[in-house]
């Protein structure tokens, strides 16, 4: 089983305004590359990030939106389209 680096891009609190660098932080750890047998699961590495209007109004804390706030401190679950 393969370990490689993982990096992170971790929101440190809610934004005000425009998002800028010092909004995030880079936690870098190790994660072991096993995908269960037997599955459909794909590995996809991300070679970049994009931070797009959608996500701006994720990064403040709002009651009441169509979509959850994310959670600063926590892994923040993108849902990819292909």
């Amino acid at each position: 089983m393969e370990e490689v680096s993982n990096n992170q891009i971790i929101l440190k609190n809610y934004v005000n305004g425009f998002p800028k660098e010092s909004d995030m932080e880079l936690k870098i750890n190790k994660i072991k590359l096993k995908v269960p047998e037997n599955s459909n699961t794909v590995l996809v590495k991300n070679i970049y990030l994009s931070c797009d209007p959608y996500m701006r109004p994720r990064m403040t804390k709002i009651e009441g939106s169509y979509t959850e706030s994310f959670t600063p401190g926590s892994v923040s679950i993108i849902f990819l389209f292909f």
